[in-house]
């Protein structure tokens, strides 16, 4: 069960999105630890979405450099907080990794009653990639821009429908922030992942779909669905026709949203089996095979900055998440505190505290 997303809870699970964690910039001590049996690599969302590919390649990159069976377990559903709250139950001794993401290690504390599972209760261990969102329509909509979005909406209040990866995740928090700007209203259809989403986007099951830009991207520059928006200040170096949400209009002059995906151990695992994992991602994301599938999907590596990538954004303190989430969030207002829910406890600043020595990284709380 979800709590209704006020405007002040948006604003602090938005400030969430826009905290990217950093990983340490030069390595954690080396470590000798090696698993003993089958790795299993848990992705909390359906084949096809960006969490998905992030850790195939992990699984591929763990495989090879361990010698040891790494598979890949999808349990989707519950905007990525079902395969997290399983996650959260295996051994802790290295074996069993997760890969998140916003929606259920930040947006989930801030709108989800009763959430199964805390945030000490993971271990972060590193940051992998950030990438922008992407506002498209189906074709048969007609609408080919972010004005036209707004005006036809305007003329036509609940007509159409916008579709997700699901609730709490950062695709949904872009929608809901863009309504509340402009707003204006449409109904939400929440799927078990961007692979799902974006399938029924293609169908015309949906009108207008809220994503990551992948698995977006490639399907809109086919001509299968009409790209109207990017969510990052710069438009994108795959797609520079493709404009951004804060040049469309003046509601929307300060939107700003990327999403981050990282890996995690449960917590109380030993710290050797974390600093070699740490120190495989690392070694997995200087690749030159990955960097350039990375930049193939329109990202980029957290560590591989790019100039457009804005890192001074990025928190980089041990300071409180109410402090932490004000420092990285550019949404908030004279009448909304940052990071505090409507009930009054710190909420969007739970997420991945990584500082700019080589120091790991840790969970705020």
């Amino acid at each position: 069960m979800t709590r209704p997303l006020s405007r002040r809870a948006v604003l602090s699970a938005a400030a969430a999105l826009s905290a990217s964690p950093l990983w340490p910039r030069s390595g954690t001590a080396a470590s000798d630890w090696r698993p003993t049996e089958t790795v299993r690599i848990v992705v909390p969302a359906a084949p096809g979405g960006s969490t998905d590919v992030i850790g195939r390649f992990l699984a591929q990159h763990l495989q090879a450099a361990w010698g040891q069976s790494t598979v890949v377990e999808n349990k989707s559903g519950g905007g990525g907080t079902i395969g997290t709250a399983d996650f959260v139950r295996q051994k802790a001794d290295g074996h069993t990794i997760l890969v998140g993401n916003p929606g259920p290690n930040a947006v989930a504390y801030s709108i989800f009653r009763s959430l199964p599972y805390k945030p000490d209760q993971l271990q972060p261990v590193s940051n992998a990639i950030r990438i922008p969102n992407i506002v498209s329509a189906h074709p048969s909509v007609g609408i080919t821009s972010i004005p036209e979005l707004i005006a036809y909406l305007k003329a036509n209040p609940d007509k159409l429908n916008y579709g997700t990866s699901g609730v709490g995740q950062s695709p949904h928090l872009t929608a809901v922030w863009f309504l509340q700007l402009t707003g204006l209203k449409m109904t939400h259809i929440p799927f078990r992942g961007a692979g799902p989403a974006l399938t029924g986007a293609l169908a015309g099951d949906v009108s207008i779909l809220f994503d990551n830009l992948y698995p977006t991207l490639p399907q809109a520059l086919d001509g299968k669905l009409v790209p109207l928006a990017v969510t990052t200040p710069e438009r994108s170096f795959k797609a520079p026709q493709v404009p951004t949400m804060l040049e469309s209009v003046p509601e929307l002059a300060n939107f700003d949203v990327s999403s981050w995906f990282g890996v995690f151990l449960p917590r109380g695992t030993p710290r050797p089996a974390v600093d070699a994992l740490n120190a495989e991602i690392r070694k997995m994301l200087a690749r030159d095979d990955i960097k350039k599938n990375i930049e193939g999907m329109a990202r980029w590596p957290i560590t591989a900055r790019r100039s457009s990538s804005r890192p001074s954004s990025m928190p980089r303190s041990r300071s409180s998440p109410a402090s932490s989430t004000a420092k990285a969030s550019r949404w908030t207002s004279t009448d909304a505190a940052p990071g505090v829910n409507q009930n009054g406890r710190p909420s969007g600043g739970r997420f991945i505290s990584c500082h700019a020595d080589s120091r790991p990284c840790s969970t705020n709380r």
